[in-house]
């Protein structure tokens, strides 16, 4: 179960549940969130038009997304309506929903390399987490991009931030770019084609196998490099380096070059 750093959800907030008990005037659902809650979709917040039988909507053991109408301690649960969610609301909060799942399993992880359970993991850093970025799944990217520093100048313990952006690294994949730019290359070498060909050759070959280089024929005079990395200011960099190899070779030989930066 994916944990909240609160007891309860807000009103208007959407939560995900799974379905246990249908009857003839409603659903309940027992939260995924928060831990011991459940929710209660009453049969006229189920569908936006008539209902005649609930279960043709809703079922035991089924997993929903519903919108929080009132929140009620005393009764023990909260009122809840499926029929005031957009269809990309409920997509998205699935999505969400399940990257907190993968961020928990990393969590358990690093509690189990440091000896503890995922129960101690949650109070020792794990709520604390959830406070500093968010949610847990953002601390984590956060310490596979910019490392131990970033958890212990926001008060992480050492032993947890070391476990925490090891198994960041082993687990979470930089977010890829990709960027355009072309040349307009030309030569009146008597040997052009075989420049054209040592200056593309050039601009895809920059000796970093983390960086994705490719050049292809617009329509002569024009080339188009794209350059594929995980860090945007490199992937940057990286374009205009290759058409600057590109260009270098092309003048070399009495032509001409030219950069051009696609618009994104």
């Amino acid at each position: 179960m994916v944990r909240k750093s609160q007891e309860w959800p807000n009103e208007g907030e959407l939560i995900v549940g799974t379905v246990y008990k249908v009857l003839n005037y409603g659903a309940f659902a027992k939260l995924e969130e928060y831990k011991g809650k459940e929710a209660f979709i009453h049969i006229s917040e189920v569908s936006s038009g008539w209902v005649k039988n609930i279960r043709d909507y809703v079922k035991e053991n089924q997993k929903i997304v519903c919108r929080v109408l009132r929140v009620n301690p005393k009764k023990g649960h909260v009122d809840a309506s499926l029929k005031r969610i957009r269809e990309d609301q409920r997509t998205k909060k699935i999505q969400q929903w399940k990257i907190e799942q993968k961020a928990e399993k990393f969590l358990e992880l690093a509690a189990k390399s440091l000896g503890k359970d995922l129960n101690t993991a949650y109070d020792e850093v794990g709520y604390e987490l959830m406070n500093i970025y968010g949610d847990i799944y953002g601390a984590f990217e956060t310490a596979a991009d910019e490392g131990i520093n970033s958890l212990t100048d926001e008060g992480i313990p050492k032993d947890w931030a070391e476990s925490i952006v090891d198994i960041a690294d082993k687990n979470i994949t930089p977010p890829e770019v990709q960027i355009s730019g072309y040349v307009d290359i030309e030569t009146f070498d008597s040997n052009g084609v075989d420049v054209i060909i040592e200056s593309l050759k050039a601009a895809e070959d920059n000796g970093d196998e983390e960086e994705e280089i490719q050049v292809q024929s617009v329509g002569a005079p024009r080339y188009r490099i794209t350059v594929k990395s995980s860090d945007y200011i490199q992937a940057e960099k990286s374009l205009k380096e290759a058409a600057d190899r590109c260009i270098q070779i092309i003048e070399e030989s009495e032509g001409n070059g030219t950069f051009l930066r696609e618009l994104e």
